[in-house]
């Protein structure tokens, strides 16, 4: 491990701040109340994930911090064979894809879909939770940077959570990240460079195919910031070398 990454203090229990902004609208209440019952993933059926998703849904996804739901939701539509469970905590988000979910009814009780559940709590604490090997793929999309040093520790891109997320993905599986802050690239760099669990090249500067456009890749860009991706595959064997930089 490298000097700056090593000396990092251990993550706290929680990565996020405040959950909400301001007031809900009533709209959003309801959603909050009658609609994401329906779409929550509980902690306790994390040791047998699959059973909650019908038979038509044989790989599991994961993603960490879905903001709006853009992402989470073309994902589901572009791969209806695969189950995914999106973690979000803040309530304006939560209530950004529940909302584009049921559109205009009054009742918020609208059909949902069949491969998607929400866990609306940190998602370190479902990871641990899940069984070993269980998933195919993991999302980390434009994360909070945490730009400070002394936030370091809350950056879910964190020495003490790659063997989390090495554990829950299937040799071969792929763990997708994408920024645009500059401090958290040279971070994400920093500390793939100093692990054994990943396979790793060099981020692409251009949006690779597969990868859904997402709200805060374009702020960025018109901001006049380059978002790097980042595709790190799960390691059959610690024994092997990351690639060259």
């Amino acid at each position: 491990m490298t000097e700056r990454a090593a000396a990092v203090k251990p993550p706290p229990d929680r990565l996020y701040g405040r959950i909400k902004s301001h007031s809900l609208r009533p709209r959003q209440e309801k959603l909050l109340a009658e609609t994401l019952p329906r779409l929550r993933f509980a902690l306790e059926q994390a040791d047998t994930p699959m059973t909650v998703f019908t038979p038509a849904q044989t790989e599991l996804w994961l993603e960490v911090g879905f903001g709006g739901g853009e992402h989470s939701l073309a994902q589901i539509e572009a791969n209806p064979g695969v189950a995914l469970i999106a973690c979000e905590v803040f309530e304006l988000g939560l209530c950004s894809l529940m909302s584009r979910l049921v559109g205009d009814d009054a009742e918020a009780t609208g059909a949902l879909p069949d491969n998607l559940r929400v866990f609306d709590d940190d998602a370190r604490t479902l990871i641990r939770a899940l069984p070993d090997a269980c998933l195919s793929r993991v999302f980390l999309m434009f994360p909070d940077p945490w730009p400070k040093a002394r936030h370091a520790k809350r950056r879910f891109v964190h020495p003490a959570v790659l063997a989390d997320v090495a554990r829950v993905l299937k040799p071969g599986a792929e763990w997708r990240i994408a920024s645009d802050d500059p401090t958290y690239q040279a971070w994400v760099t920093e500390v793939l460079s100093a692990q054994t669990l990943f396979d790793w090249a060099p981020p692409a500067t251009t949006r690779p195919d597969g990868w859904p456009p997402t709200r805060y890749e374009a702020k960025a860009i018109r901001a006049g910031r380059q978002p790097m991706y980042w595709s790190a595959m799960r390691r059959f064997s610690q024994t092997q070398h990351p690639p060259t930089l």
